[in-house]
């Protein structure tokens, strides 16, 4: 469908693949996992269960769900009366007409009225989010523009493919046409970044780069049922060489049980970006029957609780990095981070219900940091509430209303290792497999190696 990530991904995923089918016969005879079944629809950020439970709790009026039902219904993306503006090419980056604010405003339209009808029952909220996906895979045929495109591709497909999973099975709605545009228009550029990283060494970019990418490979894979497509992505997860896999991502993990945000050296809002996407990542492969949320001894939950305690003010340790910068036989150069960057405590994104429903309710586990800044945040609302500049639109949001939920009787413990990095969702249970030198090393071909006590980066200037 899209170029390969690479040859060596491929093996690497060959190899966890037989390893993942050996695992998986630990698990009860009923358990799906992500080697033996189908992809579940609707499986990307919500499942059959999570939207049963939303509408079975707003319906009850229960808290929080109220609170977080009443943050949708308030947003003027989520009515019924939206009307699309679909385009031929879409633009984002300087030196481009750039149009991309049309793009995220009906996809989070086209989300927020899909999740409005999967909790509300009125089939009108329905009949609009279709009519929005309708118009535009009718029409647009490209994105362009300058590096942004690599963003908009990533962040973008990854959201229409969530708010198509909502209505996929409307009668009206043409999902091969939709299917066919993000294989076509968004998945190739997402995937081409994780090959080439637009022509530049393979750290040049920041870690939100790299998930912006992943999350749209691996959204477009499950909602077009492409299984390649979801392994190259979780391969990348785990063995990448770029900045979004999570070794690279989260370079360093301390005796306190946190672990350093790499991104934490450059701003606040571009880590609470990274954290999110590497969380609706972890949440829409967990919903396909991988546990990502436990890889490598719960190495996201330490990155989390990282940024939740530096962002809600505390201190924290940093590792100081120099990062290398550069095109491929181009300019390079140099700079280093050798701090965690100063925040603003009243700084917030809607992604912490997500991580802290999973981590303290799926799984039983302490989440301290990352349950106090969820609270804080809390009733979260989603595109159009955090501002009108298209960082408001970087995640779908309302986790209050969508994550919240109870307790599970008998949580799973947190993986021992990455020997097992499985977890299933089948007839709307939850369950996970039991069991599953922080240097980080680069890619031979960028020549950059591992270094003692800091990072080797690559970026370029102003990306």
């Amino acid at each position: 469908m899209t170029s390969q990530i690479s040859r060596r991904a491929m093996l690497r995923a060959t190899a966890a693949a037989g390893a993942a089918v050996t695992a998986t016969t630990t698990l009860p005879a009923t358990a799906a996992t992500a080697a033996d079944s189908a992809f579940a629809h609707p499986g990307l950020l919500h499942t059959r269960a999570d939207l049963t439970r939303m509408a079975a709790k707003v319906k009850a009026g229960a808290a929080p769900y109220t609170a977080g039902f009443a943050r949708l219904t308030a947003n003027r993306h989520a009515q019924s009366d939206w009307t699309p503006n679909p385009q031929t090419t879409v633009y984002r980056g300087e030196g481009s007409p750039q149009n991309y604010a049309t793009l995220y405003n009906d996809i989070h339209a086209a989300y927020q009225n899909g999740l409005r009808h999967q909790v509300s029952g009125d089939s009108a909220y329905a009949d609009t989010a279709v009519a929005i996906l309708n118009a535009w895979s009718a029409k647009l045929t490209s994105l362009e523009g300058s590096a942004d495109r690599f963003l908009a591709a990533g962040l973008y497909g990854y959201q229409f493919a969530n708010a198509a999973e909502l209505v996929r099975d409307h009668p009206d709605f043409d999902l091969s046409r939709f299917q066919e545009m993000l294989t076509k228009v968004f998945a190739p550029l997402s995937d081409d970044f994780l090959v080439r990283h637009n022509g530049a060494v393979v750290t040049n970019y920041w870690t939100n780069w790299d998930l912006t990418a992943m999350a749209c490979v691996l959204a477009t894979g499950i909602l077009c049922d492409d299984r390649s497509q979801v392994t190259r992505a979780i391969d990348y997860f785990k063995h990448g060489d770029g900045l979004g896999a999570i070794r690279n991502a989260i370079p360093v993990v301390h005796d306190d049980g946190l672990a350093e945000w790499l991104e934490a050296g450059r701003d606040q809002g571009h880590a609470l970006l990274g954290v999110g996407l590497m969380g609706t990542f972890c949440e829409m492969a967990w919903n396909q029957g991988y546990d990502l949320y436990g890889y490598d001894d719960s190495r996201f939950l330490k990155g989390a609780q990282y940024v939740a305690k530096w962002s809600l003010g505390g201190d924290v340790s940093y590792t100081a990095n120099t990062r290398a910068k550069g095109a491929i036989g181009g300019w390079s150069g140099r700079e280093t981070a050798s701090a965690a960057a100063g925040v603003d405590p009243s700084m917030t994104r809607p992604i912490w219900a997500m991580i802290a429903n999973h981590y303290t309710k799926r799984r039983g586990l302490p989440a301290s940091y990352v349950t106090r800044i969820a609270a804080k945040s809390a009733p979260e609302g989603g595109g159009g509430d955090y501002g009108p500049n298209s960082g408001g639109y970087d995640q779908l949001g309302f986790g209050t209303l969508a994550f919240t939920r109870d307790r599970a009787v008998t949580p799973r413990p947190a993986p021992a290792s990455a020997a097992s990095p499985q977890a299933g969702t089948t007839g709307g249970q939850d369950l996970a497999a039991t069991g599953s030198a922080d240097v980080v090393g680069w890619s031979a071909a960028a020549g950059i190696t591992a270094v003692a006590g800091g990072l080797l980066l690559l970026r370029r200037r102003g990306e």
